[in-house]
């Protein structure tokens, strides 16, 4: 598993702190467990070591699981001020001795993972030639446990109702803008050649929706309730591609994300929506707490901030 160095090094010093900080994050030890690839035990042995140290016990059970003690808050809101700390430390030091070799994970979702996160690392490459880059693909909630356990540095994500607040003290957030949805119908369908239209005007087609549980899925419904209409769904599919190739067949009229690329060859137009509601995915970039100044992690930062304002697929807050 990769591990980001500067995670890496400040746990090393205290591990049963990353171990402490991860059992709040997924709420058991088990869990927690897994993500660092330990055994229960080992993560379990040590929290009661630290919390020997620290004299106040740190775990009490409720029910079939565990909960953090007033003591655990209290280490964890101290442990979390280090850790930033200690990411603004190392920015210092990268800025002031100029270092070349060093390695960024930036993970993202399926289209951030297609548009803005390639030019991220193009930008990165040019200014940090030394600099081994990486992208991986994940969906939003993944990418904060990946920032929590060391394995991406920067992450972009669509913001949800499930993610971390923007006050969250373990991590630092950045509204990049928004990404518009669009009807996306059969070229030859009776919207297709309007520059724009209201949803209300697509509240009589059969729909290709997302699985239900998703919150895309959810964007889309409440969108459409907004417009005074509930969606007779008619197909359910997980991709843009699927959806597109429904659409393509007749079977329906979907919204898709400006910033989705579509295969090339079916019979589809993308329109525009006007007026109210005029539904949108709000994108966000977000590191650990103090790492935001990080020469690298501010150079690809700022090459997403330049694509989300330049590229016509993004308009901003």
């Amino acid at each position: 598993m990769f591990v980001h160095a500067t995670v890496q090094s400040f746990f090393m010093l205290d591990p049963r702190l990353q171990s402490l900080r991860l059992v709040a994050w997924y709420g058991g030890v088990t869990a927690a467990a897994e993500a660092a690839h330990y055994t229960p035990s080992a993560v379990s042995a040590q929290l009661r070591s630290l919390a020997n140290d620290v004299g106040a016990p740190l775990l009490e059970r409720q029910g079939r699981g565990v909960r953090l003690t007033d003591a655990a808050q209290v280490l964890l809101e101290h442990a979390d001020e280090v850790a930033a700390a200690w990411e603004a430390v190392c920015a210092r030091v990268q800025s002031g001795t100029g270092a070349k070799a060093g390695a960024v994970t930036m993970a993202g979702f399926s289209t951030a993972a297609s548009t803005l996160l390639p030019e991220a690392v193009r930008e990165l490459l040019r200014q940090h030639p030394g600099t081994v880059a990486r992208i991986v693909e994940a969906d939003p909630l993944e990418c904060f446990d990946m920032l929590v356990t060391g394995q991406a540095d920067l992450a972009v994500v669509v913001a949800t109702d499930e993610m971390p607040a923007l006050s969250d003290r373990r991590f630092e957030q950045l509204q990049l803008g928004n990404d518009p949805l669009e009807l996306l119908v059969h070229a030859r369908h009776r919207l297709a050649d309007r520059e724009s239209v209201s949803l209300a005007e697509a509240a009589g087609e059969p729909w290709i929706m997302d699985r239900p549980g998703r919150p895309y899925r959810q964007l889309v419904l409440s969108s459409c309730v907004a417009a005074g209409f509930t969606p007779e769904i008619a197909h359910e599919s997980l991709e843009w591609e699927t959806g597109a190739a429904l659409v393509h067949a007749g079977f329906g009229v979907a919204l898709v994300p400006r910033l989705a690329h579509l295969p090339s060859g079916y019979a589809v137009q993308r329109v525009p929506l006007h007026g109210d509601p005029r539904p949108a995915r709000h994108i966000r970039a977000a590191v650990r707490a103090g790492a935001r100044s990080q020469p690298r992690i501010v150079t690809a930062l700022d090459a997403m901030i330049a694509s989300a304002v330049l590229a016509p697929a993004v308009t901003s807050h």
